[in-house]
């Protein structure tokens, strides 16, 4: 069972007015105003609701009733072309909510069988996430996970320490010029790298909990999952192995092998046409994907999760419908 810490003032680096929440530090008045990312400082989502899809050790297994306690918010600080999340990330939709509604909304989930309250692309609302989390901190017995695309301050990282239990960043990019291209984030690999070494520092060793079975039929089997620790993501794009090998070069010679776990995804869908880059308009080979796997084996980065290629499939992709904020 997950102990929080007690409420402290919110960081004043936690500040949306003018915005410097994330590394692009747009400086704009998000009470009246979107800032880069889309949306002004009103929280807004587009599902609440437990999620199966996440590594075995956040969602849980397949077989075990639960998952992950999923909160998608609207809005997003990298502009990726080919996101799969399109319709929140660049469209913002989503519903309003207060505070109030958020800190209904993480124990409704606990209610339901969460094995965790997952944040996904928080960044943005943190001056309003924060506050719904005290209020109901004293009543969640489940971890806190930030599920994020990297692109984050260290001080912002190093705010939320009593808060986050788990980190789930992506690390996409290595080449600044693919990060600018696809991203339009020429600092990404500059920005996501510091603040993911921070994660590793501030969590330390991954802490899993055993649990066992609840289903009557599948007595006595037994389970981990995570309650602090560190995942690096990396989605493997068609047509940029190469840039896929240099991250895990550099994640092999700067980070503390003991400190994270590293999950290789294949499960890149086209979302979008992209005209400017064609090879996004296709699946990822096998061939592709096995060389990322096999550099990763080479390096003994083999503390994690790697996807079969069938995981290339739409369903990953969750439906954006108001999903548990039906009634706000």
């Amino acid at each position: 069972m997950i102990q929080h810490a007690a409420p402290s003032p919110i960081p004043s680096v936690l500040c949306d007015s003018p915005c410097t929440l994330c590394p692009r530090q747009c400086r704009a008045d998000r009470s009246s105003q979107a800032g880069f990312c889309g949306v002004t400082s009103t929280p807004r989502a587009a599902r609440a609701a437990l999620h199966a899809w996440e590594e075995p050790c956040i969602s849980g297994p397949e077989w075990e009733p639960g998952g992950s306690g999923t909160v998608f918010f609207s809005g997003c600080t990298l502009r990726c072309c080919f996101c799969q999340n399109h319709k929140i990330s660049r469209d913002n939709f989503g519903r309003e909510l207060t505070s109030d509604n958020l800190a209904d909304i993480f124990l409704r989930l606990q209610e339901q069988g969460a094995h965790n309250i997952n944040l996904v692309t928080a960044t943005q609302f943190l001056p309003s996430i924060l506050p719904a989390l005290d209020k109901v901190r004293h009543k969640l017995s489940i971890p806190i996970v930030y599920n994020s695309g990297g692109y984050e301050r260290v001080p912002v990282v190093q705010a939320l320490k009593d808060y986050v239990d788990i980190w789930l960043p992506d690390l996409k990019y290595f080449d600044s010029r693919l990060a600018w291209e696809l991203s339009q984030a020429g600092d990404y690999f500059e920005a996501a790298s510091a603040a993911i070494t921070q994660m590793t520092v501030q969590t330390g060793p991954p802490v899993f909990e055993e649990h066992t079975c609840t289903q009557p039929e599948l007595a006595g089997r037994r389970f981990s999952l995570m309650t602090r620790g560190v995942i690096i993501r990396h989605l493997v794009l068609p047509g940029h192995r190469d840039d896929s090998i240099a991250l895990l070069r550099w994640i092999h010679s700067h980070l503390d092998p003991d400190c994270f776990l590293l999950s290789l995804m294949s499960q890149y869908t086209p979302a979008l046409p992209n005209p400017r880059h064609p090879e996004l308009n296709r699946r990822l080979t096998s061939y592709e994907y096995d060389k990322v796997v096999e550099e990763a084996i080479r390096l003994g980065l083999t503390r994690g999760y790697m996807q079969k290629k069938s995981s290339a499939r739409e369903e990953y992709t969750p439906p954006f419908g108001l999903e548990g904020l039906e009634h706000i």
